[in-house]
């Protein structure tokens, strides 16, 4: 879909928009009140219309323009790849100049964490929006993996209304690979990109303290399930967040949570990553995901979802499963003032740049009415 309000353009890709931007000098993406500094050196002079005597033709495999004896007429008018370059950044900067100085929320999930072309595409990312002005909240999941380590020790997976059941064994398993293992890997892909990434967890600063959930059957009401140590957020204290943004560092956040005894939780990453987004004030919250968005029965894309109509789609059972807290907590951040959240298909190369940057949205909106 084309956002409303904005002319279409022709399509580009995300690693065109990428190069696009990096050629451009820092200070003229809004650090100097969007005055762009005009480069004045040319690749090549221009140069005016031969001066010969003889009748103009056309080649009719190439198309160019000739002379009678076969010379190509050469002129100064931009090619169309030019201008095809001009309109990329005329889309560009508008959103780099309305997000700049702006608390960006990312859950990173789905096939862009475990394919290696994918994840090197999302860090470079990050990294481009932090060096154009942005400040970037990365919060991660880690299904996969976690999986990966469960069956090397013999156990199997367990989920319930979209949420992990998680036992004291399990508990240990989520610690090791999401603060260890998935949010170093993300960390060294950000700092390989050039940026200054920095790995917390909820204990680190008392960021997220939490309680055990207490969770409602969806089908009766008065039946509660015990999903073990998984975690319901009490509430989240941004302090050590905002103090990493302030010194140009970019946040990478394992969604587990501390309790009153100190016993840690699991916590659903799409509904940290709302929490947190709230808490933030934080202009955009985008959720990575496998699918192009939220679908219907039909498995068409849904562009935008109001509240009235997540709630009938929650009724029907169109959205369950992992999809159940990833709805709720993109509605809950709607509702609680987040400006803009989007779901987007983490499967595209450079999904990121082009959810934010350009006028050629994609996935699923989410609206508080």
């Amino acid at each position: 879909m084309v956002r409303a309000g904005t002319r279409a353009v022709s399509r580009l890709s995300g690693l065109e928009l990428k190069s696009l931007i990096l050629a451009m000098k820092p200070e003229s993406l809004g650090h100097d009140g969007g005055q762009r500094r005009v480069n004045t050196a040319r690749t090549r002079p221009a140069q005016p219309l031969q001066s010969k005597v003889g009748v103009h033709v056309q080649d009719p495999q190439t198309q160019k323009v000739l002379f009678s004896n076969g010379d190509e007429i050469m002129n100064d008018s931009p090619p169309t790849q030019s201008v095809d370059k001009a309109s990329i950044l005329a889309q560009a900067l508008p959103y780099i100049r309305k997000f700049h100085g702006k608390t960006l929320v990312i859950k990173y999930g789905g096939n862009a964490m475990t394919d290696p072309a994918l994840q090197a595409d999302f860090a470079s990312d990050v990294v481009l929006l932090k060096l154009v002005g942005m400040n970037p909240v990365v919060v991660h999941g880690g299904g996969p993996q976690i999986e990966t380590a469960l069956k090397r020790l013999g156990k199997k997976g367990e989920f319930i209304q979209g949420m992990r059941v998680t036992d004291a064994e399990t508990m240990e398993v989520v610690e090791w690979v999401l603060a260890g293992e998935v949010q170093q890997d993300i960390v060294g892909l950000i700092n390989q990109a050039g940026g200054k990434a920095v790995g917390l967890t909820g204990r680190d600063g008392g960021m997220i303290h939490a309680r055990k959930l207490k969770m409602t059957d969806s089908t009766d009401p008065l039946k509660e399930l015990d999903v073990g140590q998984v975690g319901d957020i009490i509430g989240i204290d941004p302090s050590v967040v905002i103090a990493l943004q302030d010194d140009a560092f970019i946040p990478v956040i394992s969604p587990i949570g501390y309790g009153e005894d100190n016993e840690a939780y699991n916590i659903n990453a799409d509904v940290v990553a709302a929490k947190l987004a709230t808490v933030l004030n934080a202009e955009k919250l985008v959720l990575l995901t496998n699918t192009p968005g939220v679908l219907d029965k039909e498995g068409k894309l849904l562009t935008d979802l109001s509240a009235r109509q997540i709630d009938e789609l929650f009724a029907d059972g169109t959205i369950s499963g992992g999809m159940l807290p990833k709805i709720s907590g993109a509605l809950d951040a709607a509702k609680s003032g987040v400006n803009s959240v989007h779901i987007i298909d983490g499967r595209v190369p450079h999904a990121l740049l082009l959810e934010i940057l350009t006028d050629q949205a994609f996935g699923t909106m989410i609206r508080s009415y």
